[in-house]
């Protein structure tokens, strides 16, 4: 479990303990069920509360957290509130919302917590039954990005440490919104990087067979250019982290397409993908490069004629993704270099055209799969001199966690 995993655990069990209290005010009996129903009933709320917040601390994402923090707290009014002012305000004493920003504006400026009293509050509303609030910051980094603020009719040391460690609780979410935030933010330059490491050329090799065609059969390089259309649409279109299979193959096979118009009887293609998984949903351009690198490797680099095999098979919680060439194979010494993005490989492996010779996005793959799927779901490589080169993925058909 990662620190900020542990650091949640540890802040819930201490919030477990101060709110058991609040959320009945009775004693438990003996057996424990007046307790296990508090504990269930606080998982709950905090449940509801964390999938808003973990979309970061916004406006919208305050509204729908608000009324669930203050079923946690138990108190009379709570306010959520970042420099800008106000994000949310839940309960009565409607008379303080206006107020709740200038409460919380020492809080975002000193990131210690403050305790209200009733004189502080300045309320001049008659009946108003609030006699104090507990103001905490929230915290994302060791960056104060907000502040939570209780209203109650007593503020007591229990209300102090339970709205404390609520403040702890909603800045871990807050925390997890930021990592989720960085993840995607890489995932996306990732695609960026694996755009531009595949188009230069693919693209020049593409329109220089289109081109042959022009003068000596002007219908298949029609044909061609649609279908360079037709993959290029899909590959460069707007960054998506999922799409199905079904699109990944269709990908894959106006590449082979174009890729035969090149090579001609140099290239045989196999493709075999069970119906059952086409649905499945699947990192964006996940395939195309692992079919890439099977025809330069196996191919092109081999100047000989080959085969590329891709089959997609049904193995049960999970669809097996293999491709395999009978090219020369590589030492496990390329293989390495493959697999860390070719960081540390000689000059002299550099194409002609500038493009990587030790793989184009295979790092990239890996490295996604292993952050979705977790660490056992990583690009397998297989392969020795002279025996041709398979690459294996695995994808869990389960919902991604």
């Amino acid at each position: 479990m990662s620190t900020t995993g542990w650091a949640l655990l540890c802040a819930l069990s201490v919030l477990l303990g101060f709110l058991l209290p609040r959320s009945r005010r009775e004693r438990p009996d003996r057996s424990g069920g007046l307790t296990d129903e508090a504990t269930f009933l606080t998982l709950h709320i905090a449940a509801m509360a964390a999938p808003s917040l973990r979309a970061g601390l916004t406006r919208e994402s305050a509204r729908k957290a608000v009324r669930h923090l203050r079923a946690l707290l138990g108190t009379g009014a709570i306010a959520v509130v970042d420099s800008g002012g106000l994000l949310a305000w839940d309960g009565a004493a409607g008379c303080h919302r206006e107020h709740a920003a200038e409460h919380a504006r020492a809080v975002l400026a000193s990131a210690r917590p403050r305790v209200m009293a009733a004189e502080e509050l300045a309320c001049d509303t008659p009946g108003c039954a609030v006699r104090g609030a507990v103001v905490v910051p929230l915290t994302v980094d060791g960056r104060v990005v907000g502040a939570l603020a209780a209203y109650d009719t007593v503020v007591s040391t229990a209300l102090v440490r339970t709205v404390t460690e609520v403040g702890r609780w909603v800045s871990g979410q807050l925390e997890l919104a930021e990592v989720d935030s960085s993840r995607r933010r890489t995932m996306a330059a990732e695609m960026r990087a694996l755009r531009a490491q595949m188009s230069p050329h693919f693209v020049y090799n593409a329109l220089t067979t289109i081109a042959s065609f022009v003068r000596t059969d002007p219908d298949r390089a029609r044909e061609l250019l649609v279908e360079f259309a037709d993959f290029n649409r899909y590959a460069l279109r707007r960054a998506r982290d999922f799409t199905t299979l079904a699109e990944e193959v269709h990908c894959v096979d106006r590449y082979l397409l174009l890729e035969r118009a090149r090579f001609g009887d140099r290239l045989r293609v196999t493709l075999r993908v069970a119906p059952e998984v086409l649905s499945l949903p699947v990192p964006f351009l996940c395939l195309q490069p692992l079919v890439e690198n099977a025809v330069r490797h196996g191919v092109a680099a081999a100047g000989r004629r080959g085969e590329v095999r891709v089959v997609v098979s049904d193995a049960g919680p999970e669809a097996h993704i293999s491709v395999e060439d009978d090219g020369p194979g590589m030492s496990p010494e390329r293989t390495r270099l493959l697999l860390d993005g070719g960081s540390s490989r000689p000059a002299s492996r550099v194409g002609p055209h500038g493009d990587d010779e030790e793989g184009v996005g295979l790092a990239g793959v890996d490295v996604r799969f292993r952050q979705i799927y977790g660490e056992d779901y990583g690009l397998v490589v297989e392969s020795a001199p002279n025996a041709g080169t398979t690459m294996r993925l695995r994808v869990p058909k389960l919902p991604r966690q």
